[in-house]
């Protein structure tokens, strides 16, 4: 027996696979952002660790013997948050997350001190990576960074908690700005510009690979017959590739979830740096992956339901199957601002195009649209990296959505793909390298494609359709920073 773990914004999930690849059963636990002003996002590790445990807890309750069965965890994890710890590994502040904007003037800073940045990292600075925020830090809580003796993303966090030991994998680092992405190791030069050496860091291993293993009182609290290994584990995009076996160059997948992406692995670099592409290490050796992000998708969804006092599926069920024709309104999704191609964390989103006659489901309509033209962003960036999308697999929440993904596909032409199960793709990755990580087998073998469910293919007339609405679209867009 396996299990994955996913730290995620908005949710921990946790998963327990058999050998068969099967999943038994599964559990999640919300979490809570805090937003203390405009533009800023936070998390109390605390609540990670307590929401981890009580999906573990509730497991035992539910599913005793099998968990006792566990051999290996794998961890997936939102990425590029700053978790600070000091002497005694206790947190200093809560964690400065992936969406917060801040520290847009130390971007400009760092790429100044470290003119390297772009070549070494594969990424622009942006506010979302770790290492800005350092540097925010520094200016803003002189007294917190100084007494700052680790930085831990959320998932190297909770592995510490789990285990004992602070350990990172190349996937989740490479969206600090401290990693060489081509070596696959810390850059000294990136630390010394944010004032922090190889001491602040966590120890690297590939995803993987062994890390550590279980503490023993909490084997024990879990009724485990032993101490499972605990693998490296991967950010949650690139542990959700792992999960739907996007783990060569020719796939691509595209997540739905609080955030979104446009995902490519490749067996080389491709960055494209200046059009906010992201270069990550993949969770397996010797390959990378190619993103573009954008930082609000599911979450537009969440945020139209709350306005309206409904749920999302009462919101989404009066659509249909997929779209008759583009909606009339125009979204931007920019609630957080944007990276790609952006890199704008002061722009916000916009509703356009209203009238006396615009409807709930116009709107609801316009927002899932938004969504899928700043992923056509994505791809239009990507392709300017020299990576063509052919298709892709569908993860994330959001994919649940019939009539998303057909907009989806519509709007970037090329057939879209959904999986059973696709909403936890990402934890579902994760117990796939816990199993690697004690099995050693060839990662091929276990990291095969799910099973397709359906296809949505791109209509010619609704591909013409949203082609033309798309540069309009495009022209709402008016830069803040």
């Amino acid at each position: 027996m396996y299990l994955g773990i996913d730290l995620g914004t908005s949710a921990v999930k946790t998963v327990l696979v058999d050998g068969a690849q099967r999943v038994i059963t599964s559990e999640s636990r919300p979490l809570a952002i805090a937003s203390p002003q405009s533009g800023y996002f936070e998390q109390d590790p605390a609540q990670w660790i307590d929401a981890t445990f009580a999906t573990l807890d509730a497991l035992k309750a539910t599913h005793a013997a099998e968990l006792a069965a566990v051999d290996g965890i794998g961890l997936s994890g939102q990425m590029h948050g700053a978790t600070l710890l000091d002497a005694s590994a206790r947190p200093l502040r809560p964690c400065i997350l992936w969406n917060d904007g801040r520290s847009a003037a130390e971007c400009r800073l760092l790429e100044r001190r470290w003119p390297a940045l772009r070549a070494t990292s594969g990424n622009k600075a942006m506010p979302g990576f770790t290492a800005p925020k350092l540097l925010w830090i520094a200016a803003h809580e002189p007294e917190i960074f100084a007494a700052t003796r680790l930085v831990l993303l959320p998932k190297a966090y909770l592995r510490l908690v789990l285990s004992g030991e602070a350990i990172e994998d190349v996937s989740d680092a490479s969206g600090s700005l401290w990693l060489d992405v081509a070596r696959r190791d810390w850059s000294d030069a990136a630390l010394a510009a944010t004032g922090l050496s190889r001491d602040h860091m966590p120890r690297l291993v590939e995803g993987c690979a062994p890390a550590t293993t279980l503490r023993g009182e909490l084997a024990r609290r879990w009724g485990m017959t032993r101490q499972p290994v605990i693998a490296g584990g991967a950010g949650d995009n690139p542990a959700g590739a792992v999960g739907i076996g996007a783990i060569r160059p020719g796939t691509a997948f595209v997540s739905l979830g609080t955030s979104g992406a446009l995902l490519a692995p490749t067996s080389r670099i491709a960055a494209n740096p200046d059009r906010a592409v992201h270069t990550f290490c993949h969770a397996i050796p010797a390959m990378w992956i190619q993103a573009g992000a954008i930082l609000s998708a599911a979450s537009c969804l969440a945020w139209i339901a709350r306005l309206f006092g409904v749920t999302e599926a009462e919101l989404l069920a009066p659509l249909g199957l997929h779209p008759q024709a583009p909606s009339p309104v125009s979204f931007l999704p920019y609630l957080a601002g944007e990276r790609t191609p952006h890199d704008d964390p002061a722009v916000r989103g916009m509703l356009d195009g209203l009238s006396h006659g615009t409807d709930r489901g116009t709107i609801v309509q316009a927002v899932l649209e938004g969504v899928a033209f700043a992923l056509a962003d994505c791809r239009d960036a990507l392709a300017d990296a020299g990576i063509s999308i052919a298709e892709a697999d569908a993860i994330g929440g959001g994919s649940r959505s019939r009539f998303w993904l057909s907009v989806l596909a519509n709007v970037l032409n090329v057939p879209i793909h959904r999986f059973a199960g696709g909403e936890t793709g990402a934890a579902f990755g994760a117990a796939r390298l816990g199993r690697l990580a004690v099995t050693g087998e060839a990662i091929a073998a276990v990291c095969t494609p799910p099973q397709r469910i359906e296809t949505f293919e791109p209509d010619a007339g609704l591909v013409d359709a949203y082609a033309e609405r798309l540069p309009a679209w495009r022209e709402l867009y008016r830069p803040r920073n």
